[in-house]
């Protein structure tokens, strides 16, 4: 089941601030009041997570492979080339 996004039309006197999501099915109709608050609320579309592939899409030679490059940390504010071109380290 999906997480639906909803936000408030009028104003908002909720712990909700104005928006909150909602585990609903596909079909289930949306939601027209907070239910917490109360306030008038419309469904919005948000951006979907979607993982494809699975994990060996993040290994460092699927990565250099196809082009790019990747990071680790190395401290506070300091990252090391793992795979890819670029700088070896990055500081800021």
């Amino acid at each position: 089941m999906p997480i639906h996004e909803y936000v408030s039309i009028g104003p908002c006197m909720g712990a909700c601030g104005g928006r909150f999501e909602c585990l609903q099915s596909l079909h289930a109709p949306a939601l027209a009041q907070c239910p917490e608050c109360g306030a008038l609320c419309h469904r919005v579309v948000s951006a979907a997570s979607v993982v494809a592939g699975g994990a060996h899409r993040m290994k460092e030679s699927y990565l250099g492979r196809h082009g790019f490059t990747q990071y680790r940390k190395v401290g506070k504010g300091k990252y090391e080339r793992t795979v890819g071109q670029g700088p070896d380290t990055i500081e800021g």
